[in-house]
């Protein structure tokens, strides 16, 4: 039996959505197998998912939480911030990495983020930096890593600490080396990543004495049942969650060669148009493509609002990931704890992009449609 579930901007609807998430018989097969055993909550089968995971990523330890947002703030709770303590991060992320910062009691800072890759640059980063920083976030956007050769030099010339939000970068690599594998990693499996759980995250560090708070802190601060040891909470994950994405790691390599494929073709497909600039995985770099994120430019014939809705009215799903930068809410604009500076690139880059669907069920026909509807919408001919 194949369960598939598709998600757009309203759910439904859309003749090719922008993500497909799809759950066969192995999938079933597991989680018959936990609800048998009686043994839902965590279990063998986190386990073996943690286990797993460090190997994907190249690491010593990977724990596993509850959700993303979680696996964040567990891991800057972890390292003993004080009011006023500063991280730097990206403009241009979700939600929750802010909350986060905000959720562990420090202070955010935001450096600018590259044209090429949307990710926060270390230039940028050296420019923010002061005598209150302790962590710096960068933000793997959309599946590629960032230029962490260079934040890891800051980090290791200043004393910093490193936690890389890499909610869309399972498996994105630098070189050799993997994401969250740098310090402390952070990973999402919310329904629509490229691995998921349904809701669920992971912590990975090559830190034994991070690791290990990070196991109590979950688990209500016990290091043994009615041994306290720190305040702690639940955040642990279920083997239900687990027992859904262990086989989605047998073939995982083969989802990221097929989304790269895709990529590909839709870059391909698109190249000469005036008014698009398509993304691109740079020289050394292993990009995963969770999103296939274009900008429509000034050049455009149509505003990249009026591209979206087009689209939308021609059945294909297309999505903007993300319209404002994250602190342009009035939720965060006038707090003390949210230090907002220009950056101009992400600004910009906040009113260009527009991700496509390139998931890996995908047919040839369908991204055909794709590359002819936006020549049709852009007057460009083959």
């Amino acid at each position: 039996m194949l369960i598939r579930f598709t998600f757009t901007k309203d759910e439904l609807g859309l003749m090719i959505p922008i993500t497909v998430v799809e759950f066969g018989a192995d999938e079933e097969r597991l989680v018959l197998e936990v609800l048998r055993s009686g043994r839902v909550a965590q279990g063998p089968l986190v386990a073996e998912f943690e286990k797993r995971f460090a190997e994907l990523t190249g690491v010593r330890h990977a724990i596993a939480v509850n959700n993303g947002t979680t696996s964040l703030i567990a891991s800057l709770r972890c390292l003993d911030l004080s009011p006023g303590d500063e991280v730097i991060t990206s403009p241009f992320t979700f939600a929750a990495t802010l909350n986060a910062i905000l959720e562990a009691g420090a202070t955010a800072r935001f450096a600018d983020i590259s044209e090429d890759d949307f990710n926060v640059t270390a230039a940028t980063i050296s420019e923010r930096l002061s005598d209150r920083t302790k962590v710096l976030m960068p933000v793997h956007i959309f599946g590629q890593i960032a230029e962490m050769d260079a934040i890891s030099a800051i980090a290791s010339a200043r004393g910093l600490r490193i936690l890389e939000d890499s909610a869309q970068a399972h498996g994105s690599m630098l070189g050799s080396k993997a994401a969250g594998s740098y310090d402390i990693g952070s990973f999402s499996f919310y329904a629509t990543k490229n691995l998921t759980t349904g809701e669920g995250g992971m912590i990975t560090t090559d830190d034994d004495v991070l690791a290990e708070r990070l196991r109590i802190l979950r688990n209500q601060g016990m290091r043994a049942r009615y041994d306290y040891a720190m305040l702690g909470q639940n955040y642990r994950l279920t083997d239900l969650q687990a027992a859904l994405v262990l086989p989605q790691l047998d073939r995982y390599d083969n989802v990221v060669e097929t989304r790269g494929a895709n990529a590909a073709y839709l870059s391909e497909g698109l190249a000469g148009i005036e008014g698009v600039i398509t993304p691109v995985e740079l020289s050394g770099r292993r990009h995963v493509w969770h999103q296939y994120t274009i900008r429509i430019t000034e050049d455009a014939p149509v505003t990249r609002d009026e591209f979206v809705e087009r689209m939308n009215d021609a059945g294909i799903g297309a999505g903007v990931y993300y319209p404002r930068l994250v602190f342009d809410y009035d939720a965060y604009r006038d707090r003390g704890d949210v230090v907002i500076e220009p950056t101009p690139v992400a600004e910009r880059i906040a009113r260009q992009v527009v991700s496509l669907p390139v998931h890996n069920h995908l047919t040839r026909e369908q991204l055909d449609t794709i590359v002819s509807s936006i020549r049709t919408i852009m007057g460009a001919s083959r």
